[in-house]
């Protein structure tokens, strides 16, 4: 392993690359423990350092159980609220191109049609949202229902029909604000109708109103940086995962804006071609969960 370059995951962020001799310097120090997630290339996901043979000093981290074909699962049946073994790790995610391109359409057809737009997604999430994986959570689904969303979302409409007609900028920089909240709205409501094996998570989201309009605000005005963007994104993705609550485990995000902005700029090219596109989707998507991770609540501030 002495060739390999190592990432380790601190503050929420992901540290590196350092060669092997670099990270074993920092075990020794402390920085980086056994309950520090970290990766190297090959791996299939992050895991905690412990975990890894050979990796942490004798005596550091109990040896981990060899499990054939492949690294050793993520869950060891305590789940997010038990007392059991360790459930961390990435969240991946997988569909089927074809599924995924009739199903998007239809979803675009659902929303341009403003009327069957709440029935439409919520038939959308039903489908995508079991194909995400998360460690410790088998057979994810979404118990959310249209009739939920629809006194805020049918207000939203009477809101944008009386804009149209007034014609005023007050009215027109009101109803940014508004889609902001909506947005907002949708983000709690998603994460509160999570199920695993049929039974709610009992999750929830306890970001401010307030601090999501500060991020939304920030975010648009970084599109005109033309590059800073891509942090702005990353760091609000951050917040978002760090304000989920009612799990044990502490939800992260270690994807970085410079990978973000390489990644989406590829996507654009690629879309360009129009062919490409569900690829390009699908590859967005799975980095996106790849750099979702699960861990021990205060793991990541050994560094």
């Amino acid at each position: 392993m002495s060739n390999r370059s190592w990432f380790y995951a601190a503050n929420g962020q992901q540290q590196g690359p350092f060669p092997e001799a670099q990270l074993r310097d920092l075990i020794i120090g402390g920085t980086v423990r056994a309950d520090t997630l970290v990766w190297s290339e090959g791996m299939s996901g992050w895991q905690r350092a412990g975990e890894i043979p050979g990796l942490m000093p004798a005596g550091a981290a109990p040896p981990s159980v060899p499990q054939p074909g492949g690294p050793p699962p993520m869950s060891a049946g305590g789940g997010y609220g038990g007392g059991g073994g360790y459930a961390g790790g990435p969240l991946s995610i997988d569909f089927g191109i074809l599924e995924f391109v009739w199903r998007s359409i239809v979803l675009l057809i659902g929303l341009l049609l403003l009327i069957p737009a709440p029935w439409v997604l919520v038939w959308y999430l039903n489908w995508i949202v079991p194909c995400v994986q998360v460690p410790g959570r088998p057979n994810l689904s979404f118990t959310g229902n249209a009739m939920t969303l629809l006194p805020w979302y049918f207000g939203a409409l009477v809101l944008v029909v009386a804009v149209s007609f007034v014609g005023s900028e007050l009215l027109n920089n009101l109803m940014t604000l508004v889609q902001f909240g909506l947005y907002w709205l949708f983000v709690k409501w998603l994460i509160a109708n999570l199920a695993s094996n049929g039974q709610p998570l009992g999750f929830s989201f306890s970001g401010s109103i307030l601090a999501f309009f500060g991020w939304s605000i920030l975010s648009v005005l970084a599109i005109f940086t033309i590059i800073g963007w891509a942090w702005v994104y990353t760091a609000m993705m951050r917040w978002v995962c760090r304000n989920i609550q009612g799990t044990r485990r502490e939800v992260l995000f270690l994807g970085t804006g410079l990978e973000m902005l390489w990644r989406t700029i590829v996507a654009a090219i690629a879309s360009i071609f129009i062919i490409p596109i569900p690829w390009v989707y699908r590859w967005m998507w799975q980095w996106m969960a790849s750099q979702t991770v699960l861990a021990e609540r205060g793991a990541h501030e050994n560094g």
